[in-house]
């Protein structure tokens, strides 16, 4: 007797926000962007009772960049996409809002902390608290896409799986060194946390950056011919090298020779991938010219760092260039679109406001990098330029936004 296969009951979840990882995660971190920067404003001029002494302020503020703000976004971005590249569906409804909850709860903690709240006589127990929802959130996020990868047998995610591992460890540099009143281990868990993001964007942007110029501009521009870009596998390698050699020197083998030899090594190999890239009708699109102008960043603020031993300008110069471009510019860009097309909407009518956002991340962009670099005098008005410039980015991509992420697909299709 033949057996009949009942269909499977299609996935469901009890808000359209919680259909997919990136709804909720893309809609948390915009928010996350605002709240932050504006609460990192007072700490920055000295308007809240942080404990300096458990915490430096700036490594505060730099810990809930990337792993607050940037891994958000990587929670966001991955556990959609591992569904297209697998075929296997990623966690949606209430398991979702399970690990989205640890990632809230981390962050609330920490907000507490900047504020100089006291919670059981001191304001260091909110640390501890975000340490235990910080673990099982990453613990949890690389879970999941671990099990996807693992079951469709496609090892050549490996590499991803291996920078959320690294993700996970130097998070829990940073805790360990707030534990033990080691700032310096903290501050080698931020930077290792932010390189590895860097390191994401460049694995990741190596693939989807040429794809969506090739999408974009072959169903875009008329009488035409199939756009397709140049890449090189040489070249994938060259940039990984480098920048692992450059990673080494910054942050633990400080040598200005080798440092200036592995960061140039970084911008000239991208600079040349950006020429392969490049099609004049990017700037008809800008969907498409912002993740452009994003990795144009990177590399500039590459060539930034390895000219800064030998200019004199404050290492945080090119380290927040580095910081805007990749992991401002191009997160922005990458929601901008995916949140787009994910949702059932058109990439070729993204919202008016795309335009202006990406603008303002520009003028952070020149105001916290390039302005500093002719007048240190006016340092403070900079960044506070800068600062304001971000927030008011980010309060413009929660209004175009997130009605459409908390919103049904128009076509009625769960995702």
């Amino acid at each position: 007797m033949q057996s009949i296969k009942l269909p499977r009951k299609p996935p469901s979840s009890p808000h359209p926000i919680l259909n997919l990882s990136f709804r909720i995660f893309f809609s948390a971190a915009a928010l996350f962007a605002v709240v932050t920067m504006l609460l990192w404003a007072f700490v920055f001029t000295g308007h809240t009772d942080i404990d300096a002494q458990v915490l430096n302020p700036l490594y505060w503020h730099g810990h809930e960049m990337v792993y607050g703000y940037a891994l958000a976004v990587v929670a966001g971005f991955l556990l959609t996409a591992v569904k297209t590249w697998t075929g296997v569906m990623m966690p949606h409804g209430y398991k979702l809002l399970g690990i989205f909850i640890c990632w809230l709860l981390a962050r609330l903690s920490w907000l507490g902390f900047g504020l100089g709240m006291t919670l059981i006589g001191d304001s260091i127990s909110w640390l501890y608290i975000a340490a235990i929802f910080d673990v099982v959130f990453v613990a949890s996020m690389a879970y999941v896409v671990c099990r996807a990868v693992w079951q469709v047998k496609q090892y050549k995610q490996m590499g991803i799986l291996a920078k959320l591992a690294l993700l996970f460890f130097g998070n829990g540099l940073c805790y360990w060194g707030i534990i033990n009143a080691d700032m310096n281990t903290t501050k080698i868990g931020i930077y290792l946390g932010f390189y590895l993001i860097i390191g994401l964007v460049l694995t990741i942007g190596r693939r989807v950056v040429p794809f969506f110029i090739e999408r974009g501009l072959s169903m875009g521009i008329e009488n035409s011919e199939p756009v397709k870009l140049r890449n090189s596998n040489t070249q994938d390698i060259a940039s990984l090298v480098f920048f692992f050699a450059f990673f080494i020197s910054d942050v633990f083998y400080p040598n200005k020779y080798l440092l200036t030899v592995t960061a140039l090594g970084v911008a000239v190999i991208n600079i040349v991938r950006l020429i392969g890239w490049y099609h004049h009708g990017i700037w008809q699109k800008p969907l498409l010219w912002s993740l452009y102008i994003a990795f144009l960043g990177m590399c500039l603020s590459f060539l930034l760092y390895a000219l800064q031993p030998w200019l004199g300008y404050p290492h945080s110069i090119a380290m927040h260039g580095l910081a805007i471009a990749g992991v401002g510019m191009m997160t922005l860009a990458m929601m901008t679109r995916v949140s787009l097309g994910h949702t059932g909407r058109s990439i070729h009518q993204p919202p008016k406001t795309v335009s202006v956002m990406y603008g303002l991340m520009v003028l952070v962009f020149i105001s916290r990098v390039l302005l500093p670099l002719v007048d240190m005098s006016h340092y403070l008005m900079w960044i506070m330029m800068a600062q304001s410039a971000w927030i008011v980015c980010f309060v413009l991509f929660c209004i175009s936004y997130l009605p459409m992420l908390a919103r049904p697909r128009p076509d009625g299709l769960f995702g």
